[in-house]
């Protein structure tokens, strides 16, 4: 099987290529496409909608795409949606770090508790859309803690396994992370044939 991934972030394609192991997985650049989607959606499922939109359009092709948040309700949900441009359109992973730990200073435990969330769209051959999430829950700690990972994860504390996700080798973090959560449930819809269980359509 080989399907088309809406992104151009190679941290996260490496991510989905080992989760999904056993499905080819190409990317706009392998087709030679260099084009920029803006992310103008106001949640993740329209963000994920606009890019895989946006390609199926272009090559015609079944083509997946997701979007991940992180959310801190003591923040109002911030980043959210946001979470990429957190500290701005050119910000790096240690600016968006840095302005979440700034805003969440003096607040104690309770009050830092956070989940990514992922949002997977996926349109089929025949143009129909398929929406599968993932959820992760955790806590903001004080400090940037190991070296692993990328974006939030140096301060994304997952208490079950009592560390945080930049501590966590890759094939430790990709068992139990909000995209593999997703893509565990669109790889179950694919192997039923792209029946509609388990599956949302239409849902922007």
């Amino acid at each position: 099987m080989k399907l088309l991934f809406a992104s151009r972030n190679r941290d996260k394609i490496k991510e989905v290529e080992h989760i999904l192991a056993g499905v080819k997985i190409i990317t706009p650049q392998d087709l030679g496409d260099s084009a920029e989607v803006e992310e103008t959606g106001a949640t993740l499922a329209e963000n994920a909608f606009i890019k895989a939109d946006y390609y199926y359009k272009r090559h015609g092709v079944a083509v997946f795409a997701d979007d991940t948040g992180l959310v801190v309700p003591a923040l109002n949900g911030d980043p959210g949606v946001r979470s990429a441009r957190f500290a701005g359109e050119e910000a790096s992973y240690a600016d968006n770090n840095r302005l979440l730990l700034s805003l969440l200073a003096g607040k104690d435990d309770e009050e830092r508790t956070a989940y990514f969330q992922t949002v997977i769209c996926f349109i089929d051959e025949a143009g129909h859309e398929h929406y599968f999430t993932g959820r992760l829950e955790g806590v903001i700690i004080r400090a940037p803690r190991g070296e692993r990972g990328f974006g939030y994860d140096p301060i994304f504390f997952v208490p079950d396994a009592g560390k945080t996700l930049a501590e966590m080798a890759a094939a430790e973090k990709n068992l139990i992370s909000h995209r593999r959560r997703a893509l565990n449930n669109f790889r179950n819809f694919l192997e039923k044939g792209m029946t509609l269980d388990g599956c949302q359509r239409n849902r922007r």
